[in-house]
């Protein structure tokens, strides 16, 4: 018999490509495990990461954002047993793989389906291009632990957006080792940042502040709370996606894409 003391793992949070304690060094027992409880410093720290990476993710090749996030189903394929201990089923775990893998496959292929030449009555040449909205904070839904995360995340970064996770409350650890995956992935740092905590503490910054694009409020179940976080959002215009309970097992769409794309319009006249 052994006796080794085994290390505990303190779960915490992922900034910018990184793994920090909260700065209030609070902490709350939640799944067996110690989870890092985020705070309003916190965010903004998230909120700087994300606009520093935006910058760079925007501007990388779609194809370049199809391969990372191909590499990140890779490295999620290789973790199946690891998740499933953390509570999600095998099958979970094979559609959340399969998820990224197919929102990969979009990344070159959304612009030709948003944008693309329109008919004008004139001498012009006028282009629809897609172009990211910036930097979307999710609340993750608490129905799916890992598919249901995978399915808010993927949609918004292989656009070429930035994010900022809020993972649900209850159930935390498949988001933290998500984001393992996602540091050994060649995903740039700050691209994805998540944050463990509670969503009524946290969420409210996150909605008001001025450097954050849009929201993404599918998880949160309080109507109260979502009422109250889309008029923070409505101050400084954020788009908004309101709480909804999907089948995350079926067939996605090209809803969660398309909610955070603008529209550029380009006029050019012939023949010069």
């Amino acid at each position: 018999m052994s006796d080794r003391l085994a290390v505990l793992k303190t779960y915490k949070l992922y900034v910018g490509g990184k793994f920090p304690r909260s700065e209030s060094g609070r902490t709350y027992r939640v799944q067996d495990s110690n989870v890092a409880k985020a705070s309003r410093k916190d965010a903004r720290d998230a909120v700087v990461a994300a606009r520093a990476a935006f910058g760079g993710w925007a501007g990388a090749t779609a194809y370049l954002r199809g391969q990372i996030l191909y590499r990140v189903a890779e490295m999620l394929e290789g973790r199946r047993d690891q998740f499933a201990a953390l509570g999600s089923s095998p099958e979970d775990v094979d559609a959340a793989v399969d998820r990224l893998v197919w929102y990969a496959g979009w990344t070159d292929k959304i612009s030709q389906v948003r944008g693309g030449a329109n008919p004008v009555a004139g001498p012009y040449f006028n282009i629809s291009a897609p172009e990211p909205t910036g930097i979307v904070a999710i609340v993750a839904p608490s129905s799916s632990p890992l598919l249901g995360l995978v399915s808010v995340i993927a949609p918004v970064i292989a656009t070429g957006n930035v994010a900022i996770v809020l993972a649900d409350e209850a159930s935390p650890l498949a988001a933290v080792t998500l984001a393992e995956v996602l540091a050994t992935s060649d995903l740039p740092g700050g691209v994805v940042n998540i944050l463990t905590g509670s969503a009524a503490e946290v969420a409210p910054w996150l909605a008001s502040h001025l450097d954050v694009n849009a929201i993404d409020l599918t998880g949160v179940a309080d109507p109260a709370l979502a009422a109250d976080l889309e008029i923070a959002a409505a101050q400084n215009l954020k788009r908004v996606l309101r709480p909804s309970s999907p089948d995350w097992t079926a067939d996605p769409g090209l809803g969660r894409m398309t909610t955070f794309l603008e529209t550029k319009t380009v006029w050019h006249p012939k023949g010069t």
